[in-house]
């Protein structure tokens, strides 16, 4: 009878610990999932992230909120994503600075602590004139430099931004000093460029959709773009590449990350949704409507080309004086 009795309990020990676990084994996810911002709200990169988790939300069925975490030029979000538990429940949409704040010594944190999910933004580096300058094209502007270094003056973003860095980075290319044009400091594209039209600067580095509106008034000209394939807007702008070969490219970027280490089952299930949402008629209307780049990469690809632009930010920030 006490054998029997010890069998029943076992048994239904067992039972029990099979249905527990199944509960606690719950297909991913099965409560709301949080996406940190670095940036502040209002802007493009909390504008992708809002439309990213809307999107999300009717794929995993489940809330997915939008936290601005900002401050310390990125550090304080990028590192609340990386310290948060790698379980699928705090994402982050990571921007270009990753590949950039660890070289000037404000965080040791790098790309590589992080699970990458999908690249699904890239807009790529351009360098204007306005439309009476004497600099016709980008050959040019190198022949320029290479003759007169540091005559010219640019602008488009802080020192050590990634507009001034792609600029740096296509003079480096092209065997010139980084800092063969001047560099002068603003508060983004928008001041620059109506510095450039002013007069008060040569050259502005910034992205093309930026200068959409002056493009279309005939007050600035694109000269080239630092990209692998031409823009669906301004298709006539000529790649760097064409120009002389380089392979430099640039531009900023955002893409969706966790923690390092998810889990499998995690990014199995992210990764087929963001695509199914990058694939979709709705994102490129958005992407339209706010002048963004389209650009996809799965989560290798993404961990592959976060790599290279570490290694690219590396040598010419180094180049530039500006790595620590």
């Amino acid at each position: 009878m006490k054998l029997i009795r010890r069998k029943w309990l076992a048994c239904t020990a067992a039972a029990l610990a099979l249905a527990f676990g199944g509960v606690a084994a719950a297909a991913y996810p099965d409560r709301p999932v949080t996406i940190i911002v670095p940036w502040g709200a209002g802007g493009g990169t909390d504008a992708v992230a809002r439309f990213v988790a809307a999107e999300l939300e009717k794929e995993l069925k489940q809330p997915v909120n939008v936290v601005n975490r900002t401050g310390g030029s990125g550090v304080v979000g990028h590192q609340a994503i990386q310290s948060a538990t790698p379980d699928g429940y705090t994402l982050g949409l990571i921007t270009v600075e990753i590949t950039m704040m660890r070289h000037v010594g404000l965080t040791q944190l790098s790309y590589a602590d992080f699970t990458p999910i999908a690249l699904i933004n890239f807009d790529p580096n351009a360098v204007f004139v306005r439309t009476d300058s004497p600099i016709k094209d980008a050959k040019g502007l190198l022949d320029a430099v290479k003759a007169d270094p540091g005559k010219m003056k640019a602008s488009g973003t802080g020192q050590g931004g990634i507009w001034h860095l792609g600029l740096a980075g296509m003079l480096v290319d092209a065997k010139l000093p980084a800092n063969g044009v001047t560099w002068v400091p603003s508060q983004g594209a928008a001041p620059g460029l109506q510095d450039l039209v002013a007069g008060g600067i040569d050259l502005v580095s910034a992205s093309l959709p930026e200068a959409r509106s002056l493009i279309d008034a005939g007050r600035v000209r694109p000269l080239v773009l630092m990209a692998d394939k031409p823009d669906a807007l301004f298709p006539n702008v000529p790649l760097l590449k064409s120009v002389n070969g380089s392979s430099w490219t640039n531009g900023a970027w955002r893409g969706l990350a966790g923690p390092k280490g998810l889990p499998k089952e995690v990014t199995d299930k992210l990764g087929p949704a963001m695509k199914k949402i990058y694939d979709s008629k709705a994102y490129a209307d958005f992407l339209a409507t706010r002048g963004f780049g389209a650009t996809w990469a799965d989560g290798p690809d993404f961990g592959k080309f976060m790599a290279k632009g570490d290694a690219d930010m590396a040598k010419v920030m180094k180049a530039a004086g500006i790595a620590k």
